[in-house]
This record gives C-alpha cells, sequence and structure tokens, in this order.
C-alpha cells in the first residue's frame, strides 16, 4: 500500500472516488455544459469576472486548462494503473484533486485574482509529479514523454497566469496557443497508439500500422511546425511544416483503414475526431501564408480534435472500465454527430459566412453543450455506480 492508496474507509468505498476517470470524466462533461452559457453571459457583460481576466481569456483557459484538463489527468491516472501495475489516486487521494480543481474552476469566476492563481496553478503540476512518480517507480520510460508533456502543461499555465497577472511580460494568449500546441501533441502520441489499436482489435488480421520510422517523422514535423508559429519565425517557414504535418497525419490516417470502422461508432467517432488535427494544421499554415485570424484553425484543433477526441475516449474508456460493451448506443452516436457538427460551424462560419459570425459562435456552443449534455445523461449512473462486473475497479 502505498500513500496514494491510504485506507480512509468511507470515501474508497465511494464508487466514484474508485478511478479518477470516474469523477474528472463527469466533472468535465458538466464543465463543458455550464461553460458555454456562462461563456455568453460573460461575453455580453452580463457576469463580471472577480479576478478581472478578459472574457475571451477566461473562456479559453478554462476550456482549455478546465474542462481538457480533467480528461486529461483523469485519462492518463487510469491508464497509469495499467501501464505501471501500481495503484493510483483513489479514495481521499483522489478527492483533494478533485475539490482542488473544482475550487480552481469557482474561483475563475468569483475569487479574486490571488485566489485562482494558486489554486488553479496547483493541479497540474501536483498532477503530473504524481504520474511522473508512478513511471519512475515502475521503470516505465516508454510513458515519461506524456509525463513531459503533462508537465509543461503546467508550465503553459504558468506562464498565462504570469502574464495575465502582470508579473511578467509575458503574453497570456500565445500562454494559451501553447497549451493548445501541447494537447495536439498529447492526442498526436496517444492517438498514435489507441486509434489504430482499437482498430485492429475490432477487426482480427487487419494491417494498419503505421512504419515507425513515418510515426517519428510525423511527431518531429508536427512539434517543429507548432514550434515555429508559437515562436513567430518566418510565415513561411512555419507554414511549410505545418503543412508538411498536415499531410503527414493524413497518411497516417489513411494507414490506419478508417472506412473499416464505419459500421462501428464508438471506432470512426475516433478516426473522424482525429481528423481535425490535419485540417487544423493546415488552416494555420493558410492564415499564416494569407496573414489572416487563425481563430478557424485553433477551433479545427480545439474543438474538432480535441472536444472530439475527448468525447471518443470519455465513453470508449468509461464503458471498459466500467465493466459495459464496448459498443455506442444511440444516444452516444448523437452526442458524436453534435460536437463534430460543433467544430463544423464554429470552423466554417467566419471563413465563409463571416456576418454570420455571433449565430455561427451560439450555435457551435450550444451543439457543443449538448453533446456532453448527452453523455452526461448516459454515463453519470455508470460512473457514480459499482461496475456492471463485479469486479473491482
Amino acid at each position: 500500500m502505498t500513500a496514494l492508496d491510504t485506507d480512509l474507509r468511507l470515501p474508497r468505498d465511494w464508487p466514484v472516488l474508485r478511478l479518477a476517470f470516474r469523477p474528472f470524466y463527469l466533472l468535465a462533461a458538466l464543465a463543458a455544459v455550464v461553460l458555454m452559457p456562462l461563456w455568453g453571459l460573460v461575453y455580453s457583460g452580463r457576469l463580471p469576472l472577480k479576478t478581472g481576466l478578459a472574457p475571451t481569456l477566461w473562456h479559453v483557459h478554462e476550456m482549455l486548462f478546465g474542462m481538457l484538463g480533467a480528461v486529461v489527468v483523469g485519462f492518463l491516472f487510469t491508464a497509469g494503473k495499467a501501464w505501471t501495475g501500481l495503484p493510483t489516486p483513489r479514495g481521499a487521494a483522489l478527492g483533494f484533486f478533485v475539490l482542488l480543481w473544482l475550487a480552481a474552476r469557482i474561483a475563475s469566476l468569483l475569487a479574486p485574482y490571488p485566489v485562482f492563481f494558486f489554486l488553479d496553478l496547483a493541479f497540474l503540476p501536483l498532477a503530473a509529479a504524481v504520474f511522473l512518480h508512478l513511471l519512475v517507480e515502475a521503470g516505465n520510460t516508454r510513458n515519461l514523454g506524456i509525463a513531459a508533456v503533462l508537465g509543461l502543461l503546467g508550465a503553459a499555465n504558468l506562464a498565462f497566469h504570469l502574464g495575465a497577472s502582470g508579473a511578467l511580460q509575458i503574453s497570456s494568449l500565445r500562454a494559451l496557443h501553447a497549451g493548445l500546441a501541447l494537447l495536439v501533441l498529447l492526442e498526436t502520441l496517444i492517438g498514435g497508439r489507441v486509434i489504430p489499436l482499437f482498430t485492429r482489435n475490432a477487426q482480427p488480421g487487419l494491417s494498419n500500422e503505421v512504419p515507425a520510422w513515418r510515426e517519428a517523422l510525423t511527431l518531429l514535423t508536427t512539434i517543429a511546425g507548432l514550434a515555429l508559429w508559437l515562436l513567430e519565425a518566418a510565415p513561411l517557414l512555419a507554414a511549410l511544416a505545418l503543412m508538411a504535418a498536415a499531410a503527414l497525419h493524413v497518411a497516417r490516417l489513411i494507414t490506419w483503414r478508417p472506412l473499416s470502422t464505419r459500421a462501428r461508432p464508438i471506432l470512426w467517432v475516433l478516426h473522424l475526431a482525429y481528423a481535425w488535427i490535419p485540417v487544423g494544421l493546415a488552416l494555420l499554415a493558410l492564415a499564416l501564408l494569407r496573414q489572416q485570424p487563425v481563430s478557424p484553425a485553433l477551433h479545427a484543433l480545439g474543438v474538432g480534435a480535441s472536444g472530439g477526441l475527448v468525447l471518443a475516449m470519455m465513453t470508449r474508456t468509461a464503458r471498459g472500465h466500467t465493466g459495459r460493451p464496448l459498443q455506442a448506443g444511440r444516444t452516444e452516436v448523437w452526442a458524436y454527430g453534435l460536437i463534430l457538427l460543433a467544430a463544423l460551424v464554429r470552423v466554417v462560419t467566419p471563413l465563409l459566412a463571416p456576418q454570420l459570425y455571433t449565430q455561427g459562435l451560439l450555435l457551435a456552443g450550444g451543439l457543443f453543450a449538448s453533446a456532453f449534455a448527452l453523455y452526461l445523461r448516459v454515463y453519470t449512473a455508470w460512473l457514480t455506480s459499482p461496475r456492471a462486473d463485479g469486479r473491482s475497479d
């Protein structure tokens, strides 16, 4: 038994605190549902922020480091147990992380900035330290890169707060861009493992493995393109790297045989959501070349890729870890469709119908929130009750 597995019986016995995916998937879905209408109130000035943050900075921060951050930690703490064979936070220890995340979200709206600053900064570094400790103790070097990305997410959040508070002359918006870039790298790493594997598992004999050299080239080119953009390098150079990365992601996706999954929604949603990565990278390259706003590209990556992939993983891993069949029901299929449609509306409206920008923004937000509301409708009972197969988490 370790300090992470403290024998505090009452909270340990609560199903919702047995593995991190349970509370954090619930909280992430709830955040997606709540943050969209709150964003409208904050943006219109009807809900002033006690922190003094600019409305757009608050919105992007809470979606990236709040909602998506919860999914990342919930997934990695859960996967970390399988990857290392060691216990991950549960019971009171997990409850501490849950309360810390929740307190930071409330503070972002209602507390003075210093309170938000310290509560929000603590979550990701502590989670990264726990995850790294697991990997080191188990000698699991394969996943050290993922631990590094989690730590860098914490560093990007620190940069955001240092800039927003005026402590350093750092662009808070650039720090948010760095956070999104790191999420894309995490999706590239984990997606590259699980999407072709899940596809093969469902169809024995299917050949869809990408050569190791091309996997490495895809990752390195993606890092280079995003880094050149973040460092504000010559637009042509950054655009070329981003276009090359987009092409490699397309080749990767084709190799995974996405058409073979068309009869299995729980699989095709992974492929369709991943397809937003090359779309977002290509749009970012075009925006740099044409000196146009990068918002459509960032929403392709943030709503389409990140939103779609986390919803897909939240359904699949929750089904697996609660002892249920790995088959999406009708409600989940509707949720998949809504999240992908939200991305399409949010990306296409400013490009093709800028006069409808506000309407498109509201529609996309409503579709996004509705997708996760459907998730809550199905999964709340499952995530707060024991496994259906009677096994222990």
